[in-house]
């Protein structure tokens, strides 16, 4: 089974309208709600691609009574720890006759020292019965920035492979810990460690530190822009088919769902590296997040290119 660990879960509004009007009322909008949160679209995704996965998260107040409901309309295996603080939620205000999206996001909830512990020490049993398990997104107050470096400490423990995509002030305790894998855009990095990954080079000289920090395997993606990826120290360079992109939101949880059906097949490298790819590209053609088909999947998967850099490629996966 996979665990995905999502400690900033997002109750999502969406108001559809068929035009919007500034500075006055828009009304007759369609509103739809959904479970939103990396760790949680991750679990999305994966049971799509029919991969047995449970969702960990926190859960508090009418946004988490609301966040349950939809999470057992979608069939997403749950279990959370209750808070005395409201779930965060957001509010995404579609504009049908220019395809526009807009978000707004409410406040991250503040979760309290006994809260974190109780998640930690129900994290740690789940672990333990778990053959992988995902750290997605972002830590929502100073309390739970301890929790993504204490699951990765209890992964490893347990030999259990871990995989990282989070960003932060806490990003820097994760890769100190040492996770199996990295999953970030670039945007993430620069802001959370404060460096430069303006150029190639740069990119690459980011994947050698990864390296010598003891992450067997690295995933730099872009948006629209090339990835660059890292199996120990060889080193790959993704190209994209150019889509016309409807909503890239989630496209990384897509990404790494990828990377987490490509381990639990055992799949080549460069397999994992397509699939995960083609997975990303097509949620950013679609508004609905991490829903993609396995067929979707195979339609894209041969306009995905993967270039060795540097060293010859290697044919070594995690496993």
């Amino acid at each position: 089974m996979i665990l995905t660990v999502t400690i900033n879960p997002l109750l999502e509004r969406r108001y559809i309208y068929s035009g919007l009007f500034f500075n006055k009322g828009n009304r007759n909008g369609k509103v739809e709600l959904t479970a939103g949160g990396k760790g949680i679209n991750v679990s999305r995704q994966l049971n799509m691609l029919n991969i047995e996965n449970l969702s960990f998260t926190f859960l508090g107040g009418t946004n988490g009574k609301l966040l349950k409901e939809l999470l057992l309309k979608e069939n997403i295996n749950f279990t959370s720890i209750r808070t005395e603080n409201e779930t965060r939620d957001a509010a995404l205000i579609f504009n049908e006759s220019d395809k526009s999206l807009t978000t707004f996001f409410g406040c991250d909830t503040l979760i309290t020292e006994k809260e974190t512990d109780e998640f930690k020490s129900k994290l740690e049993k789940i672990i333990r019965n778990s053959e992988m398990v995902v750290f997605s997104g972002s830590s929502p107050c100073r309390n739970t920035d301890s929790i993504f470096p204490f699951g990765i400490e209890i992964a490893n423990k347990y030999d259990k492979i871990s995989i990282c995509d989070t960003y932060g002030k806490h990003l820097t305790d994760c890769i100190k810990n040492k996770p199996t894998i990295v999953h970030n855009n670039v945007s993430e990095i620069e802001k959370s460690l404060n460096i430069p990954l303006k150029t190639p080079k740069e990119v690459l000289d980011y994947l050698d530190y990864l390296y010598d920090s003891g992450i067997k395997q690295a995933f730099i993606t872009n948006g629209s822009g090339r990835t660059y990826s890292s199996n120990f120290d060889f080193k790959y360079e993704i190209e994209n088919p150019v889509i016309y992109s409807a909503d890239s939101t989630g496209s990384g949880d897509a990404f790494t769902a990828g990377i987490v059906y490509g381990l639990h097949k055992s799949l080549p490298y460069e397999e994992v590296i397509n699939i995960a790819s083609a997975l990303g590209v097509a949620n950013a053609k679609k508004f609905e997040t991490c829903n993609i088909l396995p067929e979707e999947v195979e339609i894209i998967k041969p306009h995905i290119k993967i270039s060795a850099v540097g060293k010859k490629i290697n044919k070594l996966h995690v496993g």
